[in-house]
């Protein structure tokens, strides 16, 4: 018997700072470019380094989860902080969002 071995590729993106109102489009534009690169199968958002996001902010988030979803490509999120993960569970986003326990990528 022969295996076949599936081997996801991952494409990072790691925002910095605060995700909100003033740079929300642009984050947006960011994550719609890297989906629809064709050797991208799966996007990871960590969010390690993002310090707080708003409403405009998670929005651009769902939007690229629905964007990913119509392309069938897997949209992961990680390094969510607790404070993060509470905003995650009072929207219900976080029965949503594939939403990983362990950072994939240290360095990113």
């Amino acid at each position: 018997m022969q295996a076949v071995l599936s081997q996801t590729k991952f494409t990072t993106v790691a925002p910095q700072g605060s995700l909100n109102a003033a740079n929300a489009l642009e984050f947006e534009r960011d994550l719609t470019t890297a989906l629809r690169h064709d050797g991208v199968q799966a996007l990871l958002v960590n969010l390690k380094h993002v310090e707080s996001f708003d409403s405009a902010g998670l929005m651009s988030l769902v939007s690229s989860l629905k964007l990913a979803q119509a392309l069938n490509k897997r949209f992961c999120l990680c390094s969510v902080s607790p404070a993060q993960r509470i905003i995650f569970e009072l929207t219900q986003l976080d029965r949503v969002f594939e939403i990983l326990d362990e950072i994939l990528d240290s360095d990113a």
